[in-house]
């Protein structure tokens, strides 16, 4: 299952929602406008990387809402 995950059309339709949503950078900062050069450059071997079981993710940005009373 994790290589239908992984192939092309997927990224690529998972990269164009995010650009037509304008969705936010991750705790790495990137810009959303970054991310195509980014993966041109770097899926080969983060798509290795997850098959194999040896990517390791950076940590999620957590956000704090305050709490209702």
């Amino acid at each position: 299952m994790l290589k239908s995950v992984l192939r092309r059309g997927n990224l690529m339709y998972a990269l164009k929602r995010v650009e037509k949503n304008k969705g936010s950078h991750g705790v790495d900062e990137m810009p959303v406008q970054n991310l195509r050069a980014h993966n041109a450059l770097h899926w080969p071997t983060i798509r290795k990387e997850l098959l194999e079981g040896t990517y390791q993710p950076q940590p999620v940005r957590r956000v704090e809402s305050p709490s209702k009373r």
